[in-house]
């Protein structure tokens, strides 16, 4: 029993037989025909899906409208970061550039203070060659200072703490932790990584009941009020569908907790995404090349050129990063650092002493689920297809936004404009077969095991719907016994 008021028309499932009823089909008293089971338990099902897509909407609504916006904003980042620091990303185009270990010498000069942890020499004409440091006092541990360098000239055109394998800078930076953490730490993960558990269930909710409608030839255009902003809810909805399921799937994938199980399944199915060993054995610490930190730095600076060289004849192009030996057992690794379409992630390691070619990685060669995760986070990121990339992402980040204000406005006008409205009735469940409930109870277990944000969530609704439930059946009880 509930005390919630009936569904309006908009709301509840309808039969697609146009509301014939099962029990004309039927003799007083007989059992109902196979198509008024089929018909019943679609109809407890959309009730099913329309309770969670209601109460998942509200309650996750506000930590997806952060994300939404927070995205849109990082989607843009990347134009704001090339017209915010073009002194410091841009040369004008010289004849001849000069050895790479030339201009690491000018970065030292001037930053002295903490130690090379990688370059990345000009790729292109008009670009700057960044020089990584690590360890610089007043810049953030795990972010790096980079010191920006005329690759012509050798003048260094400025320094700015750099955050991530993309490179973003300052302002990126601070718009990319604002979308991941808000600024919050690892606490502040919790956020993303419940909305982005929430999005698909949402959209796929949000399908269901729209083409579920579509099935029951109801008509939404050409109306007013409640009944157009839900087919304006629904048709957005739709057409941004594939861009939710997507950016939910490449969000989970490095969240905090759902993204170690799926590195963890990787893993277990050989599908990680292989890593490239530096090690050179004893023989590295031999004539002065060994120690950790700026002596090893330091005593390799004018190899620099020959690494590159030795790189360069495996087959890696540009853009790639150069990175020292960590200490006195491995060598340099040159990995490739192009995350925009077509992928570079070739990686090879190098000898110091010898410039021989150690190990080396092949993006051709990663695991199918490797490569997909790569391309998926790049594209969510809005690296892999550039200023279009980003684009679609703004675009999507706006309808997420359109469709959550839409919500709120229904939910505003179900309560006749006066109040919020009510959710559905409860108890839809009860009508669901067992031989379909029971499966996709042990479905849903299993899915929340591996996205535990999304099981203990959906676990708190549960409960919360129960005791108000129950609330509402005894307060009920009591005004009837009062009569």
């Amino acid at each position: 029993m509930s005390t919630a008021p009936s569904a309006e028309k908009d709301d509840l499932p309808e039969n697609p037989e146009q509301g014939a009823s099962p029990e004309k089909d039927t003799e007083e008293g007989a059992s109902p025909g196979p198509a008024a089971r089929t018909s019943g338990t679609r109809a407890a099902l959309t009730a099913l899906v329309l309770r969670l897509h209601f109460y998942a909407g509200v309650l996750v609504a506000p930590f997806l409208l952060v994300a939404a916006l927070t995205g849109t904003l990082y989607a843009a980042s990347f134009q704001i970061e090339r017209i915010v620091y073009a002194d410091e990303l841009t040369v004008p185009a010289g004849e001849r550039k000069l050895p790479i270990s030339e201009q690491v010498a000018a970065a030292r000069e001037a930053h002295p203070e903490g130690t090379v942890a990688a370059v990345r020499p000009s790729p292109e004409d008009d670009a700057t060659t960044r020089v990584m440091l690590s360890g610089v006092p007043g810049v953030d541990e795990g972010d790096t200072l980079a010191v920006f360098v005329d690759p012509y000239t050798a003048e260094v055109r400025g320094s700015l703490d750099q955050y991530g394998s993309t490179g973003a800078l300052p302002v990126r930076t601070w718009i990319d932790k604002f979308h991941r953490d808000l600024h919050l730490g690892e606490s502040g993960r919790l956020y993303s990584e419940l909305a982005a558990s929430w999005l698909w269930v949402i959209a796929a909710g949000g399908l269901v009941l729209w083409f579920g409608r579509r099935r029951a030839r109801r008509k939404v255009r050409g109306t007013s009020g409640r009944r157009r902003v839900l087919g304006l809810h629904g048709t957005v909805g739709v057409w941004a569908a594939v861009g939710f399921f997507f950016l939910s799937a490449t969000g989970l994938t490095w969240s905090a907790y759902a993204g170690t199980n799926i590195a963890t399944l990787r893993t277990e199915i050989d599908q990680a995404t292989p890593a490239i060993s530096a090690s050179v054995g004893d023989h590295a610490a031999h004539q002065g090349h060994g120690g950790a930190g700026e002596p090893a730095n330091a005593a390799h600076e004018g190899d620099l050129d020959d690494i590159l060289a030795a790189a360069r004849a495996e087959g890696l192009g540009d853009p790639v990063e150069i990175v020292p030996p960590a200490d006195a057992s491995t060598g340099y690794v040159v990995q490739q650092v192009q995350r925009s379409w077509p992928t570079k992630q070739d990686a090879v390691a190098v000898d110091p002493l010898t410039n021989e070619v150690t190990d080396s990685i092949r993006f051709d060669d990663f695991p199918v689920l490797a490569k997909l995760a790569r391309w998926g986070i790049d594209a969510h990121t809005g690296i892999l297809f550039g200023l279009p990339n980003q684009l679609l992402l703004m675009t999507l980040g706006l309808s997420l936004v359109v469709l959550i204000l839409l919500g709120y406005r229904m939910w505003w006008q179900r309560g006749r404009g006066s109040a919020f409205g009510r959710p559905v009735p409860r108890g839809a469940w009860q009508q669901v077969p067992p031989q379909i409930l029971v499966p996709a109870l042990a479905a849903i277990a299993v899915l929340g095991y591996f996205v535990p944000l999304l099981g203990i969530s959906l676990a708190a609704f549960i409960v919360v719907d129960v005791v108000l439930g129950e609330i509402a059946y005894r307060r009920g009880k009591r005004s009837y016994a009062a009569r």
